[in-house]
């Protein structure tokens, strides 16, 4: 097998030109070595909106806290009214062609860090992910550290809540929904089988810092891969943009795939700006 030769890039700055075409983006990842970093908007076309992009829900949605689920009584019982509506739709979603894109392109990839909370990667059969925020598929137990199935949960939920019956078209990338106050009061929250704790969906919330040692494993993988390829964040926040500062600065190839500018462009060695389902299907199909 012939060894396909090492790329070097020097990332451009500020002016950096836009690129409309995959060609560019090919011969990085052939090479192998990716390192895969997504966000929001890839989980778009599996209908969970992104925060930022056109029409996000940050618009007109204030996602929960960290000190208010820790401090406030209500401010749980609001929560988990609304993402026991919200769950059902995340747990309805199915990968899109951008997860199953990602999945097929595996041999070519170092990992993936995702900062969504869906669990989509996985289900599109990509192993090796880093889930930066956590998953919703699981609860711990603030008290016991115990950690439990999300799906458990809801079944007790249900049960404690017999007469609940909201429903919404609106859902947030965290399983958070708007629910009017009315609907919230007199919801039961539930509390931790094991030691009677306080249940909190097992994702980091904002405010909430990344776990140090998940931190720590997604800086080793920017260090040991040939190239970053970003995918649907706006790295508005420092949890993703970091790693794209990083990489950039070991003077790797750092690729960006989404829809409208981000905070890491100045960053990149390569910019495209095309919908992410059919430009990663296509990436896929002339990288394999």
């Amino acid at each position: 097998m012939r060894t396909r030769p090492t790329l070097t890039w020097s990332n451009p700055g500020p002016s950096l030109p836009r690129t409309t075409s995959l060609a560019d983006v090919v011969p990085i990842v052939a090479q192998g070595g990716v390192l895969v970093l997504s966000g929001a908007g890839l989980s778009t076309e599996s209908g969970i909106p992104d925060y930022r992009g056109e029409g996000g829900s940050l618009r007109k949605h204030t996602p929960m806290t960290y000190e208010e689920f820790t401090t406030s009584e209500a401010g749980r019982q609001r929560y988990w009214a609304r993402s026991h509506v919200g769950w059902r739709t995340i747990a309805r979603a199915h990968p899109n062609a951008g997860h199953h894109a990602v999945a097929r392109l595996s041999p070519r990839l170092a990992g993936v860090i995702t900062q969504n909370v869906d669990g989509l990667h996985q289900a599109a059969g990509s192993a090796d992910v880093v889930e930066l925020h956590g998953g919703l598929d699981r609860v711990v137990c603030l008290d016991c550290r115990v950690l439990s199935p999300r799906l458990d949960l809801d079944h007790r939920l249900r049960e404690a809540n017999p007469d609940f019956a909201a429903t919404t078209d609106e859902i947030n990338p965290d399983g958070d929904v708007f629910l009017p106050e009315d609907q919230v009061r007199g919801f039961t929250v539930v509390p931790c089988e094991q030691c009677g704790g306080v249940l909190k969906p097992d994702v980091v919330f904002f405010g909430e810092n990344v776990p140090r040692p998940r931190v720590e494993e997604c800086y080793s993988l920017v260090d040991n891969a040939r190239a970053l390829l970003v995918l649907g964040s706006s790295l508005t926040v420092m949890s993703g943009l970091r790693f794209v500062r990083r990489a950039a600065a070991a003077g790797l190839p750092v690729v960006i795939i989404n829809r409208g500018e981000t905070r890491g462009d100045p960053h990149a060695s390569l910019r495209v700006d095309l919908p992410l389902g059919k430009s990663l299907t296509e990436l896929a199909d002339l990288v394999l």
